[in-house]
């Protein structure tokens, strides 16, 4: 190519990147508490990125970056996604309100979910609703990992990492131990199969707003704000700061969404510390499914068991605010590790780890829910719906829960 052409060329790509508009902090935070009011499921990445995209805040390119970065690091990753959003438009104040306003609403939510479940947990019509809930988390836990499977299992490295989190969970290991021990047999072992993404056509920085010096100032400051509630979380000596310590713990080491980050929480809340039962923590799961917004928010309920709305706020600062510090950081500086081998593939190998503790879920969770023939079918009947006819998960447990509840009220359960 010519001098000419290659400066056309550049003209043309240039182009394509449309001035950003300014956004109003009160403007980024209520447009993520909508999206967190409104969208269930699978629907949100669709929303955020419409969001995103329709208004102009970020270019084709940035959102792809985004939302390729988000895969690299530990957290789950729709807000993580928001918190880049709001970085790039406004800094740490943006990253801040982007994160809250997509969360708070399915907090609320959650809140008050926890509180109804817990004051009604005697009442035996209300158990027997909730075992139709909990035989319809299996379906769709066990539909999650079959389509995990198939994309995280490409090789026999994979697959290996896969039946020794398997067996690593079954045989009560710590999933915490798993995971890391999966990230660096994934970094050693994967790094041909895992570098096959094309790499990015724009190699310059992002434009971020003030310096660079006043940013990072801003990124060490909610790193000592998160290393503040860590350390008082580890002074209260009592089981809620035990809980804190580990939602911070799951949510530094945990990769992936809701779904593959369940197996960590399983382990610390029901095997570890018995804190849950498993007819609780399947009740949890499918409250989160329930409400909209992020899945992760049963951190809530688990915490609002153990201490109230204080607990609840705990434990889901605990488990989102490490990955929101590792947004930041990666926002800075994806650019330059975005193409490493290792890190893809650190990334495959843990991706394949929850494969198999997402099937040490499933089992477990079918031990204790799939009791009767009425729950095998509920649980078949949810697996068929989001497998075969791809029926969104909120009306999945919505119209699962009509029919258990008119089954329940005929007398056929």
């Amino acid at each position: 190519m010519d001098k000419t052409a290659e400066s056309s060329q550049q003209l043309t790509d240039k182009d394509e990147y449309f001035p950003r508009p300014f956004v109003s902090l009160p403007t980024l935070f209520w447009a993520y508490f909508q999206v967190g009011l409104t969208a269930f499921g699978m629907a949100i990445i669709e929303k955020v990125k419409k969001l995103v995209m329709t208004r102009h805040w970020l270019n084709e390119e940035e959102m792809t970056d985004g939302l390729a970065m988000v895969q690299l690091y530990p957290g789950p990753l729709m807000v993580d996604f928001s918190a880049y959003v709001g970085y790039i438009l406004r800094g740490m104040p943006g990253a801040i309100l982007a994160t809250l306003g997509f969360i708070l609403p399915s907090f609320i939510l959650m809140l008050g979910l926890s509180a109804l479940y817990f004051a009604s947990g005697n009442i035996p019509w209300i158990h027997i609703l909730f075992l139709g809930l909990e035989a319809l988390v299996v379906g769709v836990i066990l539909n999650v990992t079959l389509d995990m499977g198939g994309r995280a299992l490409k090789g026999r490295v994979e697959a290996a990492i896969g039946l020794i989190a398997f067996a690593g969970l079954l045989f009560k290991v710590n999933a915490v131990w798993v995971v890391l021990a999966a990230l660096a047999f994934g970094a050693l072992f994967i790094r041909q199969s895992a570098v096959g993404s094309k790499p990015a056509s724009r190699s310059t920085a992002l434009d971020l707003p003030s310096s660079p010096i006043r940013r990072w100032i801003g990124i060490g400051t909610a790193f000592i704000v998160v290393l503040g509630v860590v350390a008082l979380a580890w002074s209260l000596h009592s089981e809620v700061g035990k809980l804190g310590l580990s939602m911070f713990k799951i949510g530094s080491v945990a990769f992936g969404n809701g779904s593959t980050i369940l197996p960590l929480i399983q382990s610390e809340v029901v095997d570890l510390h018995g804190w849950l039962n498993m007819n609780q923590f399947a009740d949890g799961i499918a409250l989160g499914q329930i409400t909209p917004g992020p899945y992760l928010i049963t951190s809530a309920f688990v915490g609002y068991k153990m201490g109230g709305i204080l607990g609840a706020l705990l434990a889901t600062f605990a488990i989102f605010s490490p990955s929101f510090v590792m947004t930041l950081v990666f926002t800075e500086i994806y650019a330059r590790i975005r193409n490493l081998a290792w890190v893809r593939g650190a990334l495959a190998g843990v991706l394949a780890s929850f494969v198999g503790m997402l099937a040490v879920v499933v089992l477990q969770l079918g031990s204790v829910a799939l009791i009767t023939p009425a729950t095998i079918v509920m649980a078949g009947g949810a697996f068929l719906a989001v497998k075969i006819f791809k029926i969104d998960l909120v009306w999945v447990f919505l119209g699962g829960l009509l029919l258990w509840g008119g089954a329940l009220a005929v007398g056929l359960v």
